[in-house]
């Protein structure tokens, strides 16, 4: 299958599960969480859905377990919504980190910004 077909796979896939873990599934354990990517095997046999979530490591871990009790019916409703594909592809859910880090990334150079204001280099007057 082509790249370009893949992706829009991928890419319809990721829109379809965000809005279903947003609007449809009711587990009280999947607080926020965020579909961050898809990225779907040359087969379509497999996806792996990266997902963002919000809050410390317990509710993270809560909302990652709430998700793979939800998957069949996640995995159903992209069926449900895909009616021209053949195959649907198993979901695998990743939690993404990467959101993390660059808000500490973020956070650790504002440090450094405030820091270079609250203590200006001092320019040398000899030179």
């Amino acid at each position: 299958m082509s790249k370009q077909r893949l992706q829009q796979v991928a890419d319809t896939m990721q829109r379809i599960i965000g809005e279903v873990i947003q609007y449809e599934v009711k587990d009280p354990r999947v607080g926020f969480a965020t579909v961050t990517g898809v990225e779907v095997s040359a087969d379509l046999q497999r996806a792996r859905v990266r997902v963002s979530i919000m809050g410390d490591a317990a509710q993270q871990a809560e909302t990652l377990a709430g998700l793979e009790h939800a998957k069949g019916f996640i995995r159903k409703r992209v069926a449900e919504e895909m009616r021209h594909m053949r195959f649907i592809p198993e979901l695998q859910i990743i939690h993404d980190t990467s959101l993390d880090y660059s808000m500490r990334i973020q956070e650790v150079l504002r440090e450094v910004e405030e820091q270079r204001k609250a203590n200006p280099p001092k320019l040398d007057e000899e030179a």
